[in-house]
Parts: structure tokens; sequence; C-alpha cells
């Protein structure tokens, strides 16, 4: 009996363990588009010792810490948000923006990849 409590706390240890691998995952980017947009968006990843932190270009006291699970989800929600207030399609272009609303970069959509991206990312 305690050799099959052993093997099924180990499965269960394990279930667990891949349960939470599958929901920190961040959304998959790798449109090549992603990588240009990149550049602008102003949220980007600290790496320190006490874990990550997110931050922004624009505003130095912009800083969250979110648990390692929730800091790529929480990411993908701040992008979306900039994106959805700063960037339009317009003519298979891409037009980003800055805070005062001038225009700051075009970038043209060449593949249907980088517009399906657009859109279900982004939302635009």
């Amino acid at each position: 009996m305690k050799k099959y409590l052993l093997i099924a706390l180990s499965l269960g240890f394990a279930f667990i363990a891949f349960t939470a691998f599958q929901q920190a995952k961040p959304t998959a980017k790798n449109a090549p588009i992603y990588q240009a947009i990149k550049n602008y968006s102003p949220y980007y990843i600290d790496k320190r010792f006490g874990g990550l932190q997110i931050l922004s270009k624009s505003d130095e006291a912009f800083k969250e810490k979110p648990n390692n699970m929730e800091v790529f989800h929480r990411l993908d929600t701040l992008e979306k948000n900039w994106g959805k207030e700063h960037m339009k399609v317009i003519n298979n272009e891409l037009l980003i923006f800055n805070k005062s609303g001038a225009q700051i970069a075009k970038l043209p959509i060449e593949t249907q990849e980088d517009s399906n991206f657009v859109h279900n990312f982004y939302g635009i």
C-alpha cells in the first residue's frame, strides 16, 4: 500500500507542476512584425535577483512586480492596452503613435501572418 501511495503522490505533484507550467506560459508571439513593434512598446521585463518586474521606458515611476505565474500575462495585457491606444492599421500599414498623437513609425504589414497577429493580439 505504501508503494502505491508514493507513486500516486509523485504523479499528483507532477500533474500539478505541469498544469502550473502550462498556465504560466506566455502567448506565442512568433510573427515577424512583433519584433518591430516591441521596439516602440514602452513596457519591458527587468530581471532582478528578487524576481521579474515590469517597467516602463516612458514612466520611471511605473513598476509592477506580479508573481512569476502572472508576469507574462500581465505584460501581454499592458502591451495589448498600449497597442489599442497607440496603433492603427491603414492600407496594410501599421501606424504607431506616441502619447501626444504624433506618428512615430510606419510598419508595413507584409504577410497574412503579420495581419492575423496584429488583429488577434492587439485587437486592431
